[in-house]
């Protein structure tokens, strides 16, 4: 059964049109990978699966409710967005590690945080670290445990790789296994990256607003 599905999905802007009819599904605890040039619309695509924009014309469905129908902050706790480019508040890791629990009220749970930590290699010594200390892959770990911590339906990922070392790439393709085959979280992943997209599962280009599967030999 699809989890998040699209009907004809369309997206233009100022009378471009950058997303043509697109139907798309994905399955519970499927990860997909998503490539194609620059400018094509991966972008844009994973941004309204997200909700963080809203189809021209055609439909979105989640679990087979239409996501307009959703409230929004229920589904993107249920479908969370993670960008290329990190944003951390504060000063330390557990500042942004709180706020998770902070925003739904609830106490923070130290224990699960530090077992967490573990999935992207990092320690119960990182908590306290201050921001400004942490490397550039360091920083988008923190950010994606950020994300999970409360574990998503689907795991969005718009080129969290681009520009990461290989330690810290190789923590990020860990955790996203982890919480794939534990927790059964769908993945959709937006990559450049050639080892990405040979070593994808079910890989799908976007060209030109048009998305297509690719079949490829065993």
């Amino acid at each position: 059964m699809s989890q998040l599905e699209t009907n004809e999905l369309c997206y233009s802007v100022d009378g471009r049109q950058i997303l043509n009819n697109i139907n798309f599904s994905i399955a519970e605890s499927d990860v997909i990978t998503i490539t194609g040039p620059s400018g094509g619309g991966k972008s844009t695509f994973v941004k309204l699966l997200a909700s963080l924009l809203n189809p021209t014309s055609g439909s979105i469905t989640f679990a087979g409710n239409n996501i307009n129908e959703i409230e929004p902050v229920n589904y993107r706790r249920e479908v969370s967005y993670a960008v290329q480019q990190p944003t951390l508040f504060g000063d330390t890791v557990r500042e942004n590690l709180e706020f998770p629990y902070q925003i739904r009220k609830k106490p923070f749970d130290e224990q699960h945080v530090i077992r967490a930590l573990r999935t992207v290699d990092l320690s119960q010594a990182d908590l306290d670290r201050q921001i400004d200390s942490l490397s550039g892959g360091e920083k988008q770990r923190v950010a994606l445990l950020r994300n999970v911590l409360f574990v998503p339906k689907v795991l969005i990922l718009d080129e969290v790789t681009t520009g990461l070392d290989a330690v810290s790439k190789e923590s990020v393709h860990k955790m996203i296994d982890y919480f794939n085959v534990k927790h059964d979280v769908t993945v959709i992943m937006i990559t450049h990256d050639e080892e990405e997209i040979r070593l994808a599962r079910n890989l799908y280009t976007i060209e030109a607003g048009h998305l297509k599967e690719e079949h490829r030999d065993a």
